[in-house]
């Protein structure tokens, strides 16, 4: 474009101050800077894959967008495309604009600008023209003898100014305003002509300076780090673990501390020395220990374990160590160490172990597999001497293998036995007999001979030689297979030998069902086989047998079947009738020990006809028996003022019921009956007894076969209609023992505390 800036183009700035570029032809937008509007450096580092970035604090540094890789010293390849890059014409500034904001009008060519309005204007115009105020207004200028210095180019401009500024030691906090009140009075406040460059460059001056104080600040604080440092190793009782409030009071004294501008710096030069110590000492504990673990595998290996130590043998063990409990290294190791040092120990023993093992196994395996080879040879030995043949069995050939050490190493060996080898050769032998005996079968076949159990070996042989498919064979082999052609043919007739015979039992067996189920007459244990025999001549049964033997066999089954069944059931009968009879000499044993047990024997009881009574034996305990039965009287006496109701009226109609009706059947039972029947009542009484205290109790067992009633239970019932309560009360007091009355007919319902009783009382 002959050093001219395309105008299609201009740089532009959003609200935020992010530049943008604007098209004013295409209305387009872009944020990257077209080549339009770049400079032959720019234009020579477009295609460079390093690209320029600047960090937060100013400094500069370059990327490479293809390889991902960042640089703070400016790359060879970069260097060589700025030194290959010709020098640039001066450019004046682009057309800028804010968005948002009012346009500023354009600054080039400016010169050019007022010859083309001073011509328009007129003689009577031309005292001036337009420029642009501090806000970018267009306003009225009158044209005098100017001062201004005049550079060539803007970047001389553009220094001067800078310099113009360093001179009014401007300050890179300053606002603009600031700036324009301290430096416009001076001739080269004017070097640059438009505003908006004099503001670009104090921006710009205002970044530098900033850059360079933080460049001094930098520079100071990493020689005050370094200071600080030494200082503080001069110190060896600060260590890693020491706080700032213990160290402050150590090192303030010093000149370095107090080189330091406040509390907060020198405590952040403090807190960065203590994490350089920190990290040492990791590092210097981190070498001691793998030092100490290299030094304990050492120790571990010295103890001889085994594969499968436990850890608790082995703890024990490293800890009685000398060298491990001596040496202080190894108290930097935690109880996990060791047993991770201890573990990987193990697993290394255990691999050499599975190795060692993995080799005798190998070992083992292939001396075996030397030995079946060997054993192997001899049984080919032994096939080509004549020795092993088709239908050969291990005791043929036991002898002569028995002394040989090839046989000896193979037993005992896993894998295949002597035994399956052998028989894998003699398989073999079996196959290739196989289409031997497939010639020899066509042979007889041709020739219509059928072996039979009566045929001999030199007809087979005769027979074969006439034929040449088998007049090669060996004699042996022929022997061998008319042996196993007559073997068969012997089983063969065994088997229909076996199966006539169980053809015959059926047929018999068929006869012997049909003479069991005759009805006219049934048959009998007692009947003979002449006296039957018409009946069953007729039966397709009885013709399908061909000998009357054979007959007579069916029919004497079913009479010793009858006559068995007849013992069957009078061995049950004698078995029943002995039972009973046990049972009967069981009860009676029991009867007797239990009257012998209570003393007495029942008077009621009639004994059967022809066998005496037996007299009690005296009882050793008759009179403590007696003394426990007065003391249950006198408490039944005392519970009977109690007021208990009598038993109920249907368990009592329902007794003498029960007694009526064994006093009629009585007489029509016999002794054994009877006996039976009072032994029924016994118990019966007994449970009553016990189960309800109220019945009964007006009878009393004084032992010896009698029974007494309560002497107070008619007086009771009878006197006390007359006597008052307390009479009665006191008179049972006085009679402690009951008197001893004749058993009359007992009346029913009327008992000591009947209902007729407590009437009699209320009157």
């Amino acid at each position: 474009m002959n050093g001219m800036i395309d105008h299609t183009w201009t740089q532009a700035k959003t609200p935020e101050g992010k530049v943008y570029y604007y098209n004013t032809q295409t209305k387009a937008t872009q944020w990257t800077k077209p080549v339009e509007l770049m400079t032959p450096v720019e234009r020579a580092l477009v295609n460079q894959p390093w690209k320029e970035y600047t960090a937060e604090g100013g400094r500069k540094y370059w990327y490479n967008t293809e390889t991902k890789q960042s640089s703070w010293e400016m790359p060879e390849v970069y260097k060589k495309a700025l030194a290959q890059t010709p020098p640039s014409p001066p450019t004046p500034p682009v057309q800028q604009f804010v968005a948002g904001g009012t346009a500023s009008f354009p600054t080039y060519p400016q010169q050019r600008e007022r010859d083309d309005y001073s011509e328009r204007a007129g003689p009577d115009r031309q005292i001036g023209y337009g420029g642009n105020d501090m806000n970018g207004s267009r306003g009225p200028t009158f044209q005098s003898q100017s001062t201004d210095p005049d550079y060539s180019t803007f970047e001389e401009g553009e220094a001067a100014f800078i310099k113009l500024l360093r001179k009014a030691n401007v300050q890179p906090d300053w606002t603009w305003e600031q700036t324009m009140r301290a430096t416009i009075k001076d001739p080269q406040y004017r070097a640059l002509k438009d505003p908006k460059d004099r503001k670009a460059a104090f921006e710009k001056y205002a970044v530098e300076v900033r850059l360079q104080e933080k460049d001094r600040a930098k520079e100071r604080l990493a020689k005050l780090r370094a200071d600080f440092g030494t200082m503080l190793r001069s110190h060896p009782e600060i260590k890693h673990y020491t706080r700032w409030k213990t160290a402050r009071p150590i090192i303030e004294r010093e000149t370095i501390f107090r080189s330091a501008n406040d509390d907060t710096e020198r405590r952040q030069l403090f807190e960065e020395y203590i994490v350089e110590l920190k990290k040492a000492n990791v590092e210097r504990e981190a070498v001691t220990r793998k030092s100490a673990m290299d030094e304990l595998v050492n120790i571990l290996k010295g103890l001889n374990l085994e594969p499968y130590t436990r850890w608790a043998e082995a703890h024990s063990k490293i800890e009685s160590n000398e060298r491990f409990s001596s040496d202080e290294k190894f108290q930097t190791l935690s109880k996990s160490d060791i047993l991770t040092a201890f573990e990987n120990h193990i697993k290394s023993l255990e691999r050499t172990f599975n190795d060692e093992r993995q080799r005798e196994k190998t070992s083992k395996a292939r001396k075996e597999r030397q030995n079946r080879d060997r054993f192997l040879d001899l049984l080919q030995e032994l096939k080509a001497a004549g020795k092993i043949k088709a239908g050969n069995k291990w005791m043929n050939i036991h002898s002569e293998i028995l002394n040989d050490p090839r046989y000896i190493a193979l037993l005992g060996q896993t894998g295949s036995t002597p035994l399956d080898l052998f028989w894998d050769i003699v398989e073999e032998e079996e196959r290739a007999l196989r289409l031997v005996r497939n010639d020899v079968y066509d042979v007889l076949e041709d020739k219509r001979f059928e072996i039979t159990t009566k045929s001999t070996l030199p007809e087979f042989l005769d027979l074969m030689s006439t034929d040449r498919r088998t007049a090669t064979i060996p004699k042996d082999t022929l022997s061998l297979l008319f042996d196993r052609l007559l073997e068969k043919v012997t089983r063969r007739s065994e088997d229909d030998k076996h199966a006539s015979e169980r053809q015959q039992r059926r047929l018999i067996d068929a006869l012997r069902s049909k003479i069991k189920h005759l009805e006219n007459p049934p048959v009998q244990s007692t009947f003979t086989w002449e006296s039957i025999r018409p009946q069953v001549a007729n039966l397709e049964e009885f013709k399908a047998l061909e000998s009357d033997d054979l007959r007579r066999q069916a029919f004497d089954k079913v009479v010793r079947r009858l006559k068995e069944k007849e013992e069957d059931a009078e061995k049950e009968r004698e078995k029943d009738r002995s039972a009973k009879r046990d049972h009967r000499d069981r009860e009676k044993d029991r009867d007797r020990e239990r009257d012998l047990r209570n003393g007495h024997s029942d008077r009621r009881r009639v004994e059967p006809k022809g066998r005496a009574s037996r007299t009690p034996e005296p009882d050793p305990y008759e009179a403590d028996r007696r003394k426990a039965i007065a003391d249950r009287e006198r408490q039944y006496r005392k519970s009977s003022t109690t007021g208990l109701s009598p038993p109920p009226r249907d368990r009592v109609d329902r007794d003498r019921h029960e007694r009526i009706s064994s006093r009629h059947a009585e007489g029509r039972l016999g002794g054994y009956d009877r006996d039976r029947r009072d032994r029924e009542d016994e118990r019966e009484r007994m449970y009553r007894a016990r189960g309800d205290p109220r019945g009964g109790r007006d009878e009393l067992d004084y032992g010896g076969g009698g029974r007494r009633r309560r002497g107070d239970s008619d007086g009771e019932s009878v006197g006390s209609r007359k006597r008052p309560r307390r009479e009665r009360s006191e008179g049972k007091r006085k009679s402690r023992s009951p008197a001893v009355v004749e058993k009359v007919k007992e009346e029913v319902a009327v008992h000591s505390g009947s209902e007729e009783g407590e009437m009699v009382e209320e009157e």
